[in-house]
């Protein structure tokens, strides 16, 4: 049985999807009632209250931990690899982040997985295309997207990707001690992705460009600063690293990443 956490989310609910169609007995563990497929078992738990997670993962063979914005400030990753390991699991893939590896983020969630003592991968995307869903309200109402470095490209990755190799990597053997990192097949900017979402909706939309402090208060709302200000650097000055596509996706799934155009078609609706 393979235990996903965040099992609700952009990468969660896909991952799920692929783990059933896999034929895996799932466990989706989410913060609030979650609905699931007929088949999965469903539990509510919050890592930042770790010792909630332990009945999930009775009978577990691996665990996907993605951890929130509020556990990033809040919780306390030890707890949880404490429980899990205490629970008998022997595989723990971790949702990190491609700032770990270019020093923007702290590394103190692999740290904690990676002397754990399980057998551990790590995932580290960079920026996702369903970020784009913060523009969805502004695109319904107006066709405008705002968003500052209008003209700077990064490889964005569709958040079903992810999902499929971390389907991969709590599957099959051969992963341990892997770090992946996971991007999109070309770099795009925000420019370019309000174009596409118009062309997804077939209307036009406006790209309006901010400046970085008005994006920075606005991240606020909902992120802790340290990640804001860490975003706002890799999205507004990325290291060469950070905009090179990774060749991961393609080699552990046999195809290339799906690009940010076809994520946008698939989520026309949240636009229109």
């Amino acid at each position: 049985m393979i235990v996903v956490t965040g099992a609700t989310g952009n990468v969660g609910r896909p991952l799920v999807r692929a783990l059933v169609a896999a034929g895996e007995k799932v466990t989706a563990v989410s913060r609030g009632v979650a609905e699931v497929s007929a088949g999965v078992r469903s539990h509510q738990a919050d890592l930042a209250e770790p010792a909630s997670l332990a009945p999930a993962l009775d009978g577990a063979a691996a665990v996907f931990v993605l951890t929130s914005a509020d556990f990033m400030a809040h919780g306390n990753i030890d707890d949880v690899v404490q429980v899990v390991r205490a629970a008998g699991v022997q595989r723990i893939v971790l949702l990190s982040s491609q700032g770990v590896g270019t020093q923007r983020h702290s590394s103190r969630l692999e740290d904690a997985v990676e002397r754990s003592g399980l057998e551990w991968t790590m995932l580290r995307p960079g920026n996702f295309d369903s970020n784009a869903l913060q523009w969805a309200d502004s695109v319904r109402t107006r066709r405008v997207v705002e968003a500052p470095f209008g003209d700077v490209a990064v490889p964005a990755i569709d958040p079903a990707d992810i999902a499929e190799v971390a389907a991969v990597a709590l599957r099959e053997p051969g992963h341990g001690g892997n770090i992946y990192t996971l991007t999109g097949p070309v770099p795009i900017s925000p420019r370019q992705q309000a174009a596409a979402i118009g062309t997804a909706i077939d209307e036009p939309v406006r790209f309006i460009e901010q400046t970085r402090a008005q994006a920075r208060s606005q991240m606020l709302r909902y992120l802790p600063e340290p990640v804001v200000d860490a975003t706002l650097g890799a999205l507004g000055s990325p290291s060469a690293a950070e905009q090179r596509v990774s060749p991961d996706v393609e080699r552990l799934l046999g195809r290339p990443p799906r690009t940010f155009a076809t994520w946008a078609t698939r989520s026309a609706a949240s636009f229109e």
